[in-house]
């Protein structure tokens, strides 16, 4: 088992490291000039010419590229002498500390630097460790939702098959795959958050965090999350449902299952002990690839609901040119990628020896 996880460690690995090279190079031939974009109308040639030297710009395109790996890896080499394009900037590289002095270069150890923000000069470490809890939790509380409502309907559908139950669970389900997001955000929004507001005391809009009417700052308020949860949760939920059921029903007709009756066996003691988990393996692969794609940024429901993760901080780098917050934000979506694939991979192999062992 611990040969499979390092396989699976290192094949993550190298596609982080495939999407970090691929992230740089492409944003790098874009149009636009990021020292005209942090000057704004302010600049002038002289300041334009000082931003380009301080970003690293007036370098080759190689030499920014290893600056760039050399700025992301937690090991990093610097030079020690201050007018170097390589120096040891201590005040740039917070939480960092000089691991071995060779001569005038340092090997330092360090956590990822992403540059700064064009827009706002707050580091985007800053800004995606502000963003990324609220996405979290939006996302963990949706795919929850979906896996225990999806799980037991699809389980219930497969024992009472062709039943009143099964038929319409299953149009729902199908209305619910087919709902665009940002259509079922706004209808969802509408109807418990404007219509039956008195009843249901929910709001429209928010975020985590309200702040208080009386001057006390900000407070947790929770209850912003249900209609944003429930509504990132639908379509999952939709998936579950279909899955669960057709895999229960191919599993219930193994022989295995009929033996298990045959020695007396009762229904939940066979359905929630060999028939639940020997059907979770198609069920395990829809919800890592939902929990990936919402940990990566709900945007439509973030945006409608006003939900402040990371999917608006995405938005708001595209709409301003802002390419370090944009390029911190894709890598940190796709580390998050690579180890739910990795989890899910562990998951596999625990739950059958024979993906393992192959």
């Amino acid at each position: 088992m611990v040969k499979y996880i390092i396989k699976r460690s290192l094949y993550g690995v190298l596609v982080v490291f495939g999407v970090v090279t691929l992230v740089f190079f492409l944003f790098n031939i874009l149009p636009g000039d990021p020292s005209k974009m942090l000057l704004g109308q302010r600049s002038d040639e002289a300041s334009i010419e000082a931003i380009r030297k301080d970003l690293g710009l007036d370098k080759p395109i190689y030499i920014q590229y290893f600056s760039y790996l050399n700025d992301l890896s937690p090991i990093s080499f610097h030079s020690a002498e201050a007018e170097s394009f390589w120096f040891y900037d201590q005040e740039k590289y917070q939480s960092s500390k000089a691991l071995l002095s060779l001569g005038k270069s340092k090997i330092v150890i360090k956590k990822p630097y992403l540059r700064r923000s064009y827009q706002s000069k707050k580091p985007v470490t800053d800004i995606i460790s502000e963003s990324f809890p609220q996405t979290a939790l939006l996302a963990l509380v949706a795919i929850a939702f979906a896996i225990v409502v999806g799980v037991t309907i699809g389980v219930f559908c497969a024992l009472f098959r062709d039943s009143w139950f099964d038929k319409i669970s299953l149009m729902v389900s199908v209305v619910g795959m087919s709902l665009p997001s940002f259509f079922a955000a706004i209808l969802i929004a509408w109807i418990f958050a404007y219509l039956l507001h008195d009843i249901t005391g929910l709001n429209m809009i928010g975020s985590m965090y309200s702040v208080d009417n009386f001057g006390d700052g900000e407070y947790l308020d929770l209850k912003n999350l249900i209609l944003p949860a429930i509504t990132l949760g639908i379509r999952p939920l939709a998936v579950i449902i279909e899955l669960t059921r057709s895999s229960v029903l191919e599993v219930l007709s193994q022989d295995y299952v009929r033996t298990a009756y045959a020695k007396g066996l009762k229904t939940p003691k066979v359905v929630w002990s060999h028939v639940v988990k020997n059907s979770m393996n198609p069920v395990v692969t829809a919800i890592s690839g939902w929990l990936a794609s919402m940990l990566a940024g709900a945007v439509f429901v973030e945006y409608i609901f006003d939900w402040k993760g990371i999917g608006i901080v995405i938005v708001d780098a595209l709409d301003k040119y802002d390419f370090p917050v944009l390029m911190g934000a894709l890598l940190f979506v796709s580390i998050i990628l690579v180890l739910i694939n990795i989890i899910v991979d562990i998951i596999y192999g625990l739950l059958d020896p024979k993906i393992r062992l192959s």
